[in-house]
């Protein structure tokens, strides 16, 4: 894609692309504070939740094509290659779910440095994050 007359040209699509990827997670909330992972999802739409019951199809961090679950009131997306489901609930919580089974729960809409740092990685020691955010 490089005329002879010019040098080296970027496709258009790609930053659009882009764009729409940043604006995405802006809008489901998720960001980047003091090296935690902190979900802040006040721009989605209750339409965006699950009215049925779904399997949501992922890649996980070894490349293995992944399912999992996810239920009415729930919304799910991937982060660092991570499952992240968004449920409506009565209170707000975020629970971890670590791949040998144990999980933690934090009170907070945010990770603490070191699960986020984990993320970041890609140690493949998380399963999935439940976040449970207020109707």
């Amino acid at each position: 894609h490089t005329p002879a007359t010019k040098g080296a040209q970027q496709p258009g699509m790609t930053g659009q692309v882009k764009e729409d990827l940043l604006s995405r997670f802006g809008e489901l909330g998720v960001f980047v504070q003091k090296g935690k992972i902190c979900f802040k999802p006040s721009l989605l739409k209750n339409s965006e939740f699950l009215d049925t019951p779904k399997v949501f199809n992922y890649i996980d961090i070894n490349s293995e094509n992944q399912q999992l679950s996810i239920d009415e009131n729930e919304l799910c997306f991937t982060y660092c290659q991570v499952p992240i489901i968004y449920c409506l609930s009565d209170t707000t919580a975020v629970e971890v779910v670590f791949t040998n089974k144990t999980k933690v729960v934090f009170e907070t809409l945010s990770l603490d440095e070191s699960t986020s740092t984990k993320m970041f990685d890609r140690s493949n020691e998380i399963n999935h994050i439940k976040v449970s955010i207020i109707k």
